[in-house]
C-alpha cells in the first residue's frame, strides 16, 4: 500500500500525437494516509501507432511509474468492425476502481479513433472474477463461456467472451 497526502493517476502512452486533460475528480482513501481524501487527476495521451494495423494502447501511471496498460487493438480487412481490449495491473492497485475507469477512458477514445469499430471484445478466465467485473462496470455484456479456449500457466483454461457495442450505454 502506497501512502500519500495526495496522489496523481494518469492514463497515457509513449508519444505525444495528441494529449488532452480528462479530470475525474473524486473522494478516495485509495492512496492516503489516515483516511484523509484526497483527489486523484487522471491524464490520458493517445498515440495512433503506425502499424499495418493501428492499435491504441495507454499507460497507467503513478508518481511517474508505469502501474498497468489498457490496450485496444482494431481488427483489419472484415474483420474491421471490431476490436480486442485488453488491461492489466499491478496486484497492489487492485480493488480500487482504477483499471475500470482506465478502460472506460480508452473504450470513450477508442470510439474517436476507430470509427470502423462498432464492437469492442474481451476475454477474460473464467475463474477471473474481478476482471470480469471490471468489463461489466464498464457496460460490456457477457455474452459465453469458451470452454477449454486457452493455455495458460500450464493448464487449458475456459473462458469468457465480453462485447460492447458503439451503440451500447456505458455508465
Amino acid at each position: 500500500m502506497h501512502h500519500h497526502s495526495e496522489s496523481q493517476v494518469q492514463v497515457g502512452c509513449v508519444g505525444n500525437s495528441q494529449s488532452f486533460d480528462t479530470s475525474l475528480r473524486k473522494p478516495s482513501t485509495t492512496y492516503c494516509s489516515h483516511h484523509l481524501t484526497c483527489q486523484r487527476r487522471w491524464r490520458l495521451i493517445f498515440q495512433r501507432s503506425h502499424f499495418v494495423h493501428t492499435k491504441f494502447q495507454i499507460s497507467i501511471c503513478i508518481d511517474n511509474r508505469s502501474i498497468g496498460f489498457v490496450i485496444i487493438m482494431p481488427r483489419s480487412g472484415d474483420d474491421r468492425c471490431r476490436a480486442d481490449v485488453g488491461y492489466a495491473l499491478a496486484a497492489e492497485y487492485w480493488g480500487h476502481g482504477i483499471t475500470t475507469r482506465a478502460v472506460k477512458m480508452a473504450i470513450s477514445e477508442g470510439l474517436k479513433e476507430f470509427p470502423d469499430v462498432v464492437r469492442f471484445q474481451g476475454l477474460v478466465e473464467l475463474e477471473n472474477k474481478a476482471s470480469q467485473r471490471v468489463l461489466e462496470k464498464v457496460g460490456f455484456l457477457k455474452e459465453c463461456v469458451l470452454r477449454k479456449y486457452s493455455f495458460n500457466k500450464g493448464e487449458t483454461r475456459d473462458m469468457v467472451m465480453y462485447s460492447l457495442l458503439s451503440t451500447d450505454f456505458m455508465p
